[in-house]
């Protein structure tokens, strides 16, 4: 008796969800029958936190199970989905309230290199970045990280768990040649840490390693402007010593740290906005084309050009910082 008591309800239920998806004429009187409406309690499927709950207990069994995957790189796409990614999408929608343009330009599929401007005093803008990504172009971003980075024990590891690595060739080569999306940063720390004075300004593009990268692997490059991440943190100083003492490139000074302690290291709600960049195919070029210093550079060149003049157009666009 249970067992069909149950089944009945179960194709009752799959009925309503098929009257819904058909407009809900066809629900009958269970749709309009007191109590049965959107926030009522009965009748309504479970609410935000009840699935909530439901996904949280589901991770932890697989976790316990182990019946979860882990590539290579140390990637764990079912952690990253559950675990990073919520935490930074906090910050991604309430706190920097980001917006997206030219997501039609990031391939659906296959390898691509993203190149952006990197800044903020702390780089949040690469988990911005990973948000944006991941939400709107549907893909997961394979970012390569400063040595630094994998030098400090959590850190190392929650940045292996959201599929990011070493920013080398050799690794970048892997993962691109596996059809992957990979990011870099090529101003790297001289862009994060530069002062609020010069924001907005690009710093020296290294020496093109990424260049050399597409070219040997055959992939375009897409541009990408974030601007908001500048005003988070704005560092108007730089404690030298104290950055070596600590094996720190630098150790920043802004009018909130080291001044109000803990509290100065909560970052200042700007707006932000993310621009995809039309792809740059390289299709004209060769393999070999990557051993050439001139044209890595010249190639190095008109990248930095085209992400510094998508920052200054978006920055007009955005407005004021915090509105």
């Amino acid at each position: 008796m249970h067992a069909r008591h149950e089944d009945d309800e179960g194709a009752q239920v799959i009925r309503l969800a098929s009257a819904r998806q058909d407009g809900g004429e066809a629900a009958g009187p269970a749709a309009t029958e007191p109590g049965s409406g959107p926030g009522s309690g009965s009748g309504s499927g479970p609410g935000p936190l009840e699935r909530g709950i439901a996904s949280g207990l589901a991770f932890l069994r697989r976790r316990i199970a182990g019946e979860y995957e882990v590539d290579e790189f140390g990637y764990d796409p079912d952690f990253n989905e559950n675990v990073l990614l919520p935490a930074a999408r906090a910050l991604y929608e309430r706190w920097f309230r980001v917006e997206v343009a030219g997501v039609e330009n990031v391939p659906a599929e296959g390898g691509a290199l993203i190149v952006a401007n990197h800044s903020g005093t702390v780089p949040l803008d690469a988990l911005m970045l990973s948000v944006a990504l991941h939400d709107n172009a549907r893909r997961c971003v394979r970012l390569l990280g400063a040595d630094l980075v994998y030098q400090v024990p959590v850190l190392a590891h929650l940045a292996r768990k959201a599929g990011h690595t070493l920013a080398c060739q050799a690794d970048a080569a892997r993962l691109l040649g596996k059809g992957e999306l990979v990011g870099v940063f090529p101003e790297g720390f001289k862009g994060v840490g530069k002062p609020f004075a010069d924001r907005y300004k690009l710093q020296r593009f290294g020496r093109g390693g990424f260049v050399g990268t597409a070219l040997r692997a055959g992939v375009p490059i897409v541009p990408a402007a974030i601007v908001g991440a500048e005003e988070i943190y704005p560092k108007i100083g730089d404690l030298r010593p104290l950055a070596r003492l600590l094996g720190l490139p630098y150790f920043p000074v802004t009018p909130t740290f080291p001044l109000l302690g803990p509290a100065g290291l909560v970052p200042l709600p700007s707006k932000w906005m993310i621009q995809f960049g039309a792809p740059m195919t390289l299709e004209e070029y060769a393999a070999e084309d990557a051993d050439d210093p001139m044209t890595v550079f010249n190639l190095t060149d008109h990248v930095r050009e085209n992400v510094q003049q998508m920052l200054y157009d978006t920055l007009l666009r955005r407005g004021p910082a915090f509105f």
